[in-house]
């Protein structure tokens, strides 16, 4: 498998990025489609919006947000193996918009995709 990293979308895209996947269930303040250099939006891998809403990227609940997310990626397995085959020919990045670079969904996202699993 390639590198899978997570990178705040507000960055300029490199080289290095490879594929790159906004993980964000909304579109990002600010960014304009050709900015973004996106190859695609999975909306389908972030967390739910109640699940969001809840979390508030509040740090004192981050360590109850990365179960609850992990639990609801257990239901997009289909998904998650799909970007895992990306992975393996090509550099990853998964692109999101939180302003904490720790504590967001995305390094819950990028942990989950590099444990290697694949999951049928």
């Amino acid at each position: 498998m390639k590198t899978i990293v997570i990178k705040r979308i507000y960055e300029d895209a490199s080289d290095e990025d490879g594929y790159r996947i906004l993980v964000d269930r909304l579109w990002p303040r600010g960014i304009t489609k050709l900015r973004a250099k996106l190859d695609e939006w999975s909306k389908e891998v972030a967390p739910s919006t109640e699940l969001r809403k809840w979390f508030g990227h509040k740090p004192e609940r981050f360590e109850e947000f990365s179960k609850l997310y992990k639990d609801e990626l257990k239901n997009k397995t289909e998904e998650l193996n799909r970007i895992r085959t990306i992975a393996e020919t090509q550099n990853l990045t998964l692109l999101y918009a939180a302003k904490d670079l720790k504590i967001n969904h995305a390094v819950v996202l990028q942990e989950v995709l590099n444990d290697n699993k694949i999951i049928y």
